[in-house]
């Protein structure tokens, strides 16, 4: 009964058009009230779990990705990749993969890479002659490395949530994302010689070295992130606010991207950004609270465990539920909903909760580019005026590639988990 409830009034207020924060919220209040259940300690469950010093580090990442994206960083990273990848075939497609990646290591968010790289590369691809779908489809595809690769804003909320160590989120995600960049790479090279895409002229080495010089300030983001957090010298959260500070001073003094007194301006367009995800983690908690009690999970496990299901046939079914789910929600609305139930189920089925951390994700990353709601869809036909099918057509075969890398990353754990087993151990 429970769940028919929820089930009607979710995806009434969804067909709606009503906010998700407010979705989520209204859904909680429902069933808690129908279940009895007083919603004045959930009022103080929320503000206790919120008060998370983990947590405090979603909005500074937040506030790094807007510096960079207005300070000038885009435009260093994609001259940095044109000047080593120009003499090769369809080289601006290659370019965009690179930087989409090396972008998406500084600033943690799929929307914000595509838009930054989106805004930057469609224009030159489109001038150099490649075919607009082809250039919105890598864009868009590449831009969904964000979710994975570290500092993922997603695998924080994922570690708080399931109650994982955040490092050993981030350093599961590494290969995992590489592995998708170079999926992207290979069929970049072998699109542009199948369709003579041009190439861009060879750069002397000399002019090679200067561009690499003034990029090597936009990569010390991730530097200072991941030699802080795994040098022991700072916590994820303290990483995240020196990852603020350094994107603040990288933009300012070398890359100008804007004035200085712009910055408020900046930092309130990163707040408005976090605070829209804060409130969604807010009423989510309320949420999953009343998940948890209602006795769901432990339902979920009975049902799994006494029906003979193996653990490929639960990520498998998993996998399909997430596709699905992924096509009308966004990202942290379906890991704040979903995760809640799927977390205590992993453990008694033998799935490693940091190895489905990034099955997880990655499926996330698939509905940001999967039709009818795929957001990164959205925001390139926005930027390039073009209609939406034509950027779905553009995304087909690399939403292919995301669905094979999704099936290496789920039945390949050892992918996942070397790097944090041999990093911090085995769990």
């Amino acid at each position: 009964m429970w769940t028919l409830l929820f089930l009607l009034l979710f995806f009434g207020l969804l067909a709606a058009g009503t906010p998700i924060f407010l979705v989520l919220g209204s859904c909680a209040a429902v069933l808690y009230l129908v279940s009895g259940q007083p919603l004045v300690g959930v009022a103080q469950l929320v503000i206790d779990q919120l008060n998370s010093t983990t947590l405090m580090a979603l909005p500074l990442f937040v506030m790094a990705a807007a510096f960079m994206r207005f300070g000038g960083v885009a435009r260093a990273l994609v001259d940095l990749a044109t000047a080593w990848l120009g003499a090769v075939r369809g080289s601006l497609g290659l370019v965009t993969v690179v930087s989409c990646t090396l972008f998406a290591a500084i600033c943690g968010s799929s929307v914000a890479t595509a838009l930054a790289m989106g805004t930057i590369l469609l224009p030159a691809m489109i001038e150099r002659g490649y075919p607009r779908s082809f250039a919105l489809g890598v864009v868009g595809a590449s831009g969904t490395i964000g979710i994975v690769v570290p500092p993922s804003l997603a695998l924080i909320l994922y570690g708080i949530v399931a109650e994982q160590s955040v490092p050993r989120l981030f350093l599961a995600g590494v290969l995992p994302g590489l592995l998708q960049a170079a999926a992207f790479f290979a069929w970049v090279l072998f699109d542009a010689r199948r369709r003579q895409f041009p190439r861009e002229p060879a750069r002397p080495l000399a002019e090679r070295l200067h561009v690499t010089l003034h990029a090597l300030p936009a990569l010390l983001v991730p530097v200072v992130v991941m030699v802080g957090i795994y040098g022991g010298l700072v916590t994820v959260t303290e990483a995240a606010a020196l990852s603020a500070v350094t994107a603040l001073l990288v933009s300012l003094v070398f890359y100008r991207g804007f004035h200085w007194t712009r910055t408020l301006d900046v930092v309130a367009e990163a707040m408005r950004s976090a605070g829209t995800i804060m409130l969604i983690v807010a009423t989510a908690l309320a949420f999953g609270h009343w998940m948890t009690e209602s006795g769901i999970p432990a339902t979920l496990v009975r049902f799994t465990v006494t029906h003979g299901f193996a653990t490929w046939q639960f990520l498998l079914a998993i996998n399909l539920l997430l596709l699905v789910l992924g096509c009308f929600l966004e990202v942290t609305a379906t890991l704040l909903l979903v995760l809640p139930i799927l977390a205590p189920a992993l453990r008694p089925l033998g799935v490693d909760p940091v190895h489905f951390s990034i099955i997880f994700t990655h499926n996330m990353e698939i509905g940001l580019v999967h039709p009818p709601v795929g957001l990164n869809l959205f925001v390139l036909s926005t930027i390039s005026q073009a209609p939406v099918g034509e950027v779905i057509r553009g995304i087909l075969p690399f939403l292919i590639l995301l669905l094979v890398v999704l099936g290496i990353i789920t039945y390949v754990p050892e992918l996942t988990l070397w790097l944090p087993n041999h990093v911090f151990g085995a769990q």
